[in-house]
């Protein structure tokens, strides 16, 4: 892969990927795509790295979905596969109060609520006056940024020169840089999303363990039984009806029969 061109294409293809290869989750990343089967290189100058550009030049054009998601980790997903995992989020359809509702039963952490009102608040913020202004140290705040990463209510936007490396990620609230994913994600219910989600994965990787599957999508193991239950009875998937975390499940077009 040589261009921003086939890096869009082979996300939309995979639906998402990782954008580094994470150690021991199967899934495709884009820096395995452009550089190979080998590892991340710690040089900047090596031809891997074109891949960091197109992620910073991308950042704000909805070309792709890119924040820390699946397994809290850098993630690219495609725009026809963003509503089915914005289904899953705890977005109900009123981002400026719903999040109140979270924090009230204890499923937002404290810091995530100071970082996310300070950008209903300000709108579009880089991290170095984001940080200043929702008054954390370093640590607390990158952990509610990946909080909120991960439950789709912020992502990085573009990149401001602040800071000590004049290199500064800008983020911004999901609903207002992303308004259509509210409506695009509305009639879609769990059981499906988990389902659409699974099938691209399967159709990525071809097989793989329950405890694989956990692992990526960190699901309540009723609802990941329930989505490959019905996958199976689907004929999509190939595996046992009560499985165990090593049992498989492989993509039904793969599967050899006796």
């Amino acid at each position: 892969m040589k261009s921003l061109v086939g890096a869009v294409r082979f996300v939309n293809e995979r639906g998402f990927v990782f954008f580094w290869p994470i150690q021991g989750v199967e899934l495709p990343s884009l820096w395995v795509a452009v550089a190979g089967d080998r590892p991340v290189a710690s040089s900047h100058r090596d031809s891997g790295h074109k891949t960091w550009g197109w992620k910073d030049r991308t950042l704000g054009q909805k070309r792709w979905y890119y924040a820390k998601v699946l397994r809290r980790k850098a993630t690219m997903i495609s725009l026809e596969a963003a509503p089915y995992f914005y289904a899953l989020s705890e977005n109900y359809g009123e981002p400026e109060s719903d999040y109140l509702e979270q924090f009230r039963a204890g499923r937002l952490s404290p810091a995530a609520k100071r970082v996310y009102e300070v950008l209903l608040g300000e709108g579009a913020t880089h991290t170095q006056k984001l940080r200043r202004k929702a008054g954390l140290e370093p640590y607390a705040f990158g952990k509610a940024l990946d909080e909120l990463q991960a439950d789709f209510k912020v992502l990085p936007v573009g990149v401001a020169e602040a800071g000590r490396w004049k290199y500064a990620f800008v983020y911004e609230c999901v609903h207002r840089h992303h308004p259509e994913l509210l409506e695009q994600a509305r009639p879609i219910g769990s059981l499906e999303a988990r389902e659409r989600l699974l099938t691209l994965y399967f159709r990525s990787v071809g097989a793989a363990l329950l405890s694989d599957v956990h692992k990526l999508f960190g699901w309540e193991p009723d609802d990941t039984l329930e989505a490959l239950a019905s996958l199976r009875h689907k004929g999509v998937l190939v595996g046992r009806e009560d499985p165990k975390p090593t049992s498989a499940f492989v993509l039904s077009e793969l599967a050899v029969l006796d």
